[in-house]
């Protein structure tokens, strides 16, 4: 008898293998992404349960593929399905032991289906495509395990209500759908190659489960240039992954790597990739673009040969395709190498007003390295200062200190606008609340100018330009706060006029209105809104409860059967189906909690689910998400008249 540990290990790595092409067979014949799953499991389950004592198949993956398709003919059987529609599944039965080729095209394009949100289509094409689980998808993009499975179950889900097809589109819509799958891949090698968060620069896993996905699609979408083109891309992008960090860890810049360590097995899977796109001829498409831009780099032997003038035309051309602030910014970068600092840092200026580029830590990186090249290193340390404080990634945050501080030596000395707000907000005599909105407005003040900008530089102007960008869509009352934070700022440091270009405006007298039924409909039905925000808005308008006193509530206070939860707080039906979902058995603590644990320091609040470790989801938190949700609406806006809320209880069922 095999051990059991190692016919486990076994059934980890044939599942690894073929839980994408099972699943992928699975969904054409039940039609239900969700389901094709779950039948799949089954007979992983029956895998588990069998072969530690008869052994591991010859052909493990048939012997997978036949148990989930006995299966899903069971389930079609049970459903009562046509009968002619039961002798074809069972003919494909016997006949068919493979899948189809097209059966994993069919479920790359329902995985990325553009009704998903971007981050929903990458979990679900890691689950369903990558065999990944739940707890390494968290890990890869430093979720928690519940947050991706509730993704992933919304995913699903969205997927049955909207009936996406699951037949393969005609050639003309093919390309456009396959757009979708191009960007979830891309997206999971950029997470891999550039992590936006966490204390490491890379997470090669995602680079590899990237390539792994672009390489299939590859062969099931041959004449699809675009395809090969992010192929090539991230082959040659990949190669560089050795020499991208130094002994520490630190980042390396692309002009100092060491060339010699790049891989030239991909580099020449590169360039096969590149040849296949050029040989299907047309219009070159933005993958493309970027993976000829790639090409440029591989060829130059050292970073002095690279050929800078081509890449900058490459980059206007993609440029003229793909005009996003991104493309704009790497064009900057091209062109100041290209045709000198100057030229670059010319490029750049448009962008420092654009909300897109708000928190991108990379344009105050690229506008500081091309301010040191001009010789302006008071301006530059600046920049370096402001990329430090807006990335989330530990590694480049030390990298670009490490710059700023090396330019110091350049810097006078003197009260900074990091400093004055920090001595404002101790010294000022004002009372927690003000202090922390206050705060919210001089850290964001000084994240777009920097906390290192001498307090004497700082204009009106500046100031100006930062609320056009930060709050210029916003409502009077959020602009006229963030104004009196300023204006107090301003008189306490003494800076005369600082406030002048921001004009108060005018609010909306009398009572808000609240939302009309229709429209917390549409803001429920939206595509991946979690099941915890759809809970909250409709116990707001069911109960006319306060925000507050909702958020208070704990799982012991409610009455599920009688629909309350103490005096005055009462739910219908809308509420009443939610409920279960969200509690999913939980019996104590606190009813909204947040998605993540809280660190360490704050373990000992009084807050804390006792069966999930969670926290309580905080007033702030909530107001934050309704108004991203809404456009700027306030969680006020829930609440019904009372005529309206009278007659929704006397109605209640």
């Amino acid at each position: 008898m095999v051990p059991v540990l190692d016919t486990r290990r076994t059934i980890d790595a044939v599942w690894k293998l073929e839980s994408a092409k099972i699943i992928a067979g699975l969904a054409r014949m039940v039609r239900d992404v969700g389901l094709a799953e779950e039948l799949a499991q089954d007979a992983l389950v029956a895998a588990l349960e069998q072969w530690p004592t008869t052994g591991v198949p010859d052909n493990p993956g048939a012997w997978l593929t036949t148990i989930a398709r006995r299966r899903a003919v069971d389930h079609i059987r049970r459903s009562q399905l046509l009968t002619r529609k039961q002798e074809l599944l069972a003919h494909e039965l016997d006949q068919q032991s493979d899948p189809e080729p097209d059966d994993m095209l069919r479920l790359m394009l329902i995985s990325c289906h553009p009704v998903l949100p971007t981050e929903a289509r990458a979990a679900l094409t890691l689950r369903l495509l990558g065999g990944l689980t739940a707890e390494e998808i968290a890990r890869a993009f430093l979720a928690t395990g519940p947050t991706v499975t509730q993704r992933i179950a919304t995913a699903k889900r969205t997927l049955a209500e909207q009936q996406v097809s699951f037949e393969l589109p005609g050639e003309e819509e093919l390309g456009a759908r396959l757009s979708s799958v191009l960007e979830v891949i891309y997206l999971i090698f950029n997470e891999g190659y550039s992590a936006t968060s966490g204390d490491d620069l890379m997470r090669p896993g995602l680079c590899q489960e990237a390539l792994r996905l672009g390489r299939l699609l590859a062969v099931l979408a041959p004449r699809e240039a675009e395809v090969h083109g992010l192929v090539a891309l991230m082959e040659v992008q990949a190669s560089r992954s050795a020499a991208r960090t130094g002994p520490s860890g630190e980042p390396v810049l692309l002009h100092e790597q060491n060339r010699g360590r790049w891989d030239q097995l991909l580099i020449r899977r590169g360039f096969t990739a590149m040849l296949r796109a050029r040989e299907l001829g047309g219009p070159p498409g933005p993958y493309v673009l970027q993976a000829a831009i790639a090409v440029c780099h591989a060829q130059a032997r050292t970073a002095e040969d690279t050929d800078w003038a081509q890449i900058a035309a490459l980059y206007g051309a993609l440029a003229r395709l793909l005009p996003t602030p991104v493309v704009q910014l790497n064009r900057a970068v091209a062109v100041g190498m290209a045709h000198g600092p100057q030229a670059g840092f010319d490029l750049t200026d448009p962008l420092t007003g654009d909300p897109a580029l708000r928190d991108y830590h990379l344009l105050p990186s690229v506008r500081g390295d091309l301010l040191a090249r001009l010789g302006r290193p008071a301006e530059a340390r600046l920049e370096f200062q402001r990329a430090a404080a807006l990335t989330r990634n530990a590694a480049e945050r030390t990298f670009l200190l490490g710059r700023a501080e090396a330019l110091a030596a350049h810097v006078q000395a003197g009260p900074t606008l990091g400093s004055a707000t920090r001595s404002f907000l101790a010294d000022a005599g004002l009372d927690a609340a003000t202090v922390r909105s206050y705060g919210q407005t001089l850290r964001r003040l000084g994240l777009a100018l920097g906390e290192g900008l001498p307090l004497p530089e700082l204009t009106a102007s500046q100031v100006a330009e930062v609320f056009a960008t930060a709050w210029g869509g916003a409502a009077a009352r959020t602009w006229n706060r963030h104004r009196a934070a300023v204006r107090s700022f301003a008189t306490w440091a003494e800076l005369a006029g600082t406030a002048d270009l921001l004009e108060r405006r005018a609010e909306p007298r009398g009572s808000v209105p609240p939302l009309s039924p229709g429209g917390l409909d549409e803001l429920c039905d939206r595509p991946g809104l979690a099941l915890r925000e759809q809970t909250l808005w409709r116990l707001l308008r069911e109960s006319g409860a306060g925000v507050k006193a909702v958020l208070a509530l704990n799982v012991e206070d409610l009455d599920l059967d009688d629909r309350t939860a103490g005096p005055g707080i009462g739910w219908r039906s809308g509420t009443a189906r939610l409920l279960p979902r969200l509690l999913d058995g939980r019996t104590r603590g606190p009813l909204f909690l947040t998605d993540r644990r809280p660190g360490p320091a704050r373990l000992a609040t009084a807050d804390l689910c006792p069966e999930t470790g969670r926290a309580r989801l905080s007033y702030e938190r909530a107001e934050y998400l309704f108004k991203q949700a809404s456009d700027g609406l306030t969680l006020r806006r829930l609440k019904p008249l009372k005529g309206s809320l009278n007659r929704q209880l006397s109605g209640a069922s």
